[in-house]
């Protein structure tokens, strides 16, 4: 029953790596991942108040050309504060109490407010990028992949679903697909942390050193 369970969950993996491009190399070499509490990268926790019709194509250029990381940080916090604007009252209200059950530890309760948000207004990005994360931390790749899908699709340049999206690859063993998802997020985000180290590592083992 146990390598049944196995290879469907590999099976709807695989699927769902299709439908976002990436050729299930290594599904063969999943591996679990440590015990520790598992995150996406998402928003910090303070953002700056934005006008919500200001240009993200001028503050992805502005996050490019950053001279420095303090400076990146300040543009960053405010791509994030547009993404994360609620489309109306009643998202924002799900939205708060879907936080408050992950701070509770209510996972499955704050999924079925996601779901909720996701109904209402498909549009919102963020809410496909909050559920990615949860089912990330239950484990639960395939969903999560599928709702990375869904960030990337209305947002291609969304430097925190290209870099989960590179994490999850990773854990399944598939370093050539997320050294090329590390990639693409750097060149949205070049600032991003830890994800050059990532990057630096995977690259010699995939492509091999410098000669």
């Amino acid at each position: 029953m146990a390598v049944r369970f196995r290879f469907a969950r590999t099976l709807c993996l695989a699927l769902v790596l299709g439908t976002v491009g990436l050729a299930p190399a290594a599904l063969a070499q999943q591996v679990e991942p440590p015990g520790k509490q598992k995150k996406l990268p998402e928003a910090p926790s303070k953002l700056p108040k934005v006008d919500r019709s200001k240009n993200l194509d001028f503050l992805f250029g502005a996050l490019k050309a950053a001279p420095d990381e303090a400076s990146a940080k300040h543009v960053e916090a405010r791509i994030w504060a547009i993404w994360l604007q609620t489309p109306s009252d009643t998202a924002a209200l799900l939205m708060s109490r879907a936080k408050s059950a992950v701070d509770a530890k209510k996972i499955d309760v704050a999924i079925k407010l996601l779901d909720s948000v996701i109904k209402l207004r498909p549009d919102y990005i963020e809410a496909w990028n909050r559920r990615a994360t949860l089912y990330y931390m239950q484990n639960d790749y395939g969903r999560s992949l599928a709702d990375i899908q869904q960030v990337l699709i209305r947002e291609p340049r969304h430097f925190g679903a290209l870099a989960g999206l590179g994490m999850i690859m990773q854990e399944v063993g598939d370093e050539r697909r997320a050294l090329e998802a590390y990639r693409k997020a750097l060149a949205v985000n070049p600032h991003l942390e830890k994800i050059p180290d990532q990057v630096k590592a995977l690259t010699e083992k995939v492509e091999g050193r410098d000669i």
